[in-house]
């Protein structure tokens, strides 16, 4: 009995590998099949419009196409995501090409670069590194290695080197708190972090009552800045949080429309009474 249990899992483990193997096979198969389709778009024969792309040209196209994916992801609708991180994907092969086209580097380049990199920064899974067993501990050794890799390549070591200018600044304030944290840099726990905000707000009050324009604003990003990393101590990303408040805060807002055109109204008539009513009445239902 026991020895058939045993063929049983071995059967189940070896059946498990072969689709692993032919899973990678096929996912080969594919991203070569892109890569041609994409190279083929841009040859002689090939689609006016790609033929006249570059990659400043390209840059709306990733941004809008890394917020469908984020959409996706959002809404937990996995039959969206699918094909939206062919879209994403797409992007990169296409910017690949481009750049292939004249010469720098093609997508194979991209390739080995990202496997090698996370090769090298996994030593806990990939070499013989011992003790790497929480999250917090792989961040950690991943900003070491990389401090590691800035020094043997001649620039200045800093934990944020290498923040995008692009990133959304509330998402930028996130990364740069998880960065200093993986280094010690953080409060102890998120009730310091809520004080921090609460001293913030006070500050903020008081450029209010009249210390200009000016420290308004820089008291204003130091409340957010504070609000980010409590996002990041409570395990949240902000970006996304923000945006599901803004979804949230949208829909009711055009229900509060639908209600008072029903009662013939609308909102650019209503009062603010009225529309506090109507609003209040939309929140208790939802």
């Amino acid at each position: 009995m026991a020895k058939a249990v045993r063929r049983k899992r071995a059967s189940r483990k070896g059946a498990s590998q072969k689709e692993g193997v032919q899973g990678t096979r096929s996912a080969g198969r594919e991203f070569q099949r892109l890569v041609d389709v994409m190279r083929r778009l841009r040859g002689p024969d090939g689609c006016p419009w790609d033929r006249e792309q570059t990659i400043q040209t390209l840059r709306p196209f990733v941004l809008e196409e890394t917020y469908e994916v984020l959409d996706a992801i959002d809404r937990a609708d996995h039959d969206a995501l699918r094909g939206e991180i062919g879209d994403l994907l797409f992007e990169g092969v296409f910017l690949a090409q481009l750049e292939a086209d004249e010469g720098r580097f093609t997508v194979s380049d991209s390739l080995r670069e990202i496997t090698a990199k996370l090769v090298r920064r996994h030593p806990h899974v990939f070499g013989a590194t011992k003790g790497v067993t929480t999250a917090g501990k792989v961040l950690e050794q991943w900003e070491q290695i990389k401090s590691r890799e800035q020094k043997h390549a001649g620039q200045q070591r800093s934990v944020l080197r290498g923040m995008p200018k692009a990133l959304p600044s509330l998402l930028g304030a996130h990364e740069i708190g998880t960065r200093v944290a993986a280094v010690g840099f953080d409060w102890a726990k998120a009730a310091d972090v809520v004080a921090k905000i609460e001293e913030e707000v006070a500050e903020l009050k008081l450029a209010v009552d009249g210390e200009g324009t000016a420290r308004i604003e820089e008291e204003m990003g130091d409340l957010l800045f504070a609000i980010a990393n409590l996002a990041r101590k409570l395990g949240v990303e902000p970006e996304s949080a923000l945006r599901k408040a803004n979804q949230k805060f949208s829909t009711r807002f055009q229900e509060l429309e639908r209600r008072l055109e029903a009662a013939g109204r609308s909102v650019h008539d209503a009062s603010l009474e009225e529309m506090e009513e109507t609003w209040a009445r939309v929140k208790g239902e939802g």
